[in-house]
């Protein structure tokens, strides 16, 4: 889609110092559909716990998705589950699928500034994907699920947590999701926020993004290829 709003809207990033990346069909492509992998788990650990059928615990995990933001989130409120023990089940999958990004790690060692990952996933699964593309050591930290105790986004509450956790100056921060809905939050913080789009068909948000004829005010930058885009930041118009 072509951005055709003025550039007081798009924002550049001089002055970015903080780098922050989802990580789930962020920093890898959904192409590689690694997080179909999680999602099967999701309904495979409703099953155990419900005893329901896998058609049912299906639509309870996407009830739970939409309703409270993640699947977890719906678990926790209604089921009382351990959020350790759901976490550790679902990220325990196969990561032959996903191949070594040489160029990514290029091109996120050449940020200038600090490098985060936020991601609703647990910090295992993080270092694990973030080890495998190579970029793990690039990252400053990892801000999971847990280190914002389990507040998730896109809920407001959950940047706030990793912005006061982290020390992160709003101002100076870029946000990178695949979710759009979870870019809400961060611009309204300050942030640079970058879509980063995503072939993986299962919210109702990709839906909608099909339907855009412009970039939504809360979304600065989209792209689909993060590696070329951030190869190229510098020529992005400043704000």
């Amino acid at each position: 889609m072509e951005d055709t709003r003025p550039l007081s809207i798009r924002r550049g990033f001089d002055d970015t110092k903080v780098w922050i990346f989802d990580l789930d069909n962020t920093l890898y492509p959904s192409a590689c559909n690694l997080f179909a992998e999680v999602d099967r788990k999701m309904a495979e650990y409703i099953v155990r716990l419900l005893d329901v059928p896998i058609e049912h615990a299906r639509y309870l995990q996407k009830s739970y998705y939409h309703d409270y933001g993640t699947t977890l989130t719906g678990l926790v409120k209604l089921h009382k589950i351990d959020p350790h023990d759901f976490l550790e089940f679902v990220h325990d999958i196969d990561l032959s699928a996903l191949e070594p990004a040489p160029e990514l790690e290029r091109v996120i060692a050449s940020l200038p500034g600090r490098r985060i990952i936020f991601t609703n996933g647990s910090r295992v699964h993080a270092e694990r994907v973030a080890g495998k593309l190579g970029v793990l050591h690039l990252m400053e930290d990892i801000c999971d699920i847990a280190a914002c105790e389990f507040v998730a986004k896109p809920s407001p509450d959950a940047f706030d947590r990793m912005v006061r956790r982290h020390g992160v100056a709003p101002g100076e921060a870029a946000m990178f999701e695949d979710m759009p809905q979870n870019l809400e939050a961060p611009h309204t913080l300050g942030m640079t926020t970058v879509l980063v789009h995503s072939d993986y068909d299962d919210h109702r948000a990709q839906a909608q993004i099909r339907k855009w004829r412009t970039l939504p005010d809360h979304i600065h930058h989209a792209t689909d290829d993060l590696t070329g885009f951030l190869e190229s930041y510098s020529a992005v118009p400043d704000k």
